[in-house]
């Protein structure tokens, strides 16, 4: 399945609900699912800066894909990540470092978030992109 492909899948299930209550929970749930950073990780230079809450992420590659795992202090941050996590883990890095994120937008989930949120929200994605350009380097 391809990057584009988990997104329609993802905005398929946001159309499912009728408010943005369920979506809420549905984030919630899906932050539940998210593959935990080890405890190891969890260091300051794993946290993504211009996040309200804590967020950590580590990359690492496998076959030539990079791997995230993550964790936060908040639930409906752990959604968020756990969502990006889903859309761009086990890929390659320049496919990562390539992808258009134009979810974000058709799921509504830039207008629905706090400033706060939505602006954690793009450092989430920046940081995933860094990651991958870096380790596209090696």
């Amino acid at each position: 399945m391809t990057i584009a492909d988990r997104q329609n899948e993802i905005v398929e299930e946001f159309e499912m609900f009728e408010d943005w209550i369920g979506r809420y929970e549905y984030l919630i749930e899906l932050g539940k699912t998210l593959p935990l950073i080890d405890e190891k990780y969890k260091t300051e230079d794993n946290l993504i800066k211009g996040c309200q809450s804590q967020v950590w992420l580590h990359a690492d590659t496998q076959n030539n894909k990079v791997i995230f795992t993550a964790d936060s202090d908040a639930i409906l941050t752990k959604g968020l990540i756990a969502l990006m996590i889903r859309v761009l883990s086990d890929e390659s890095p320049d496919k990562i470092a390539s992808a258009d994120m134009g979810f974000v937008d058709k799921i509504g989930l830039k207008e629905h978030l706090s400033p706060t949120r939505a602006n954690g929200l793009l450092s989430m994605i920046k940081q995933m992109k860094y990651y991958a350009i870096a380790l596209q380097s090696r």
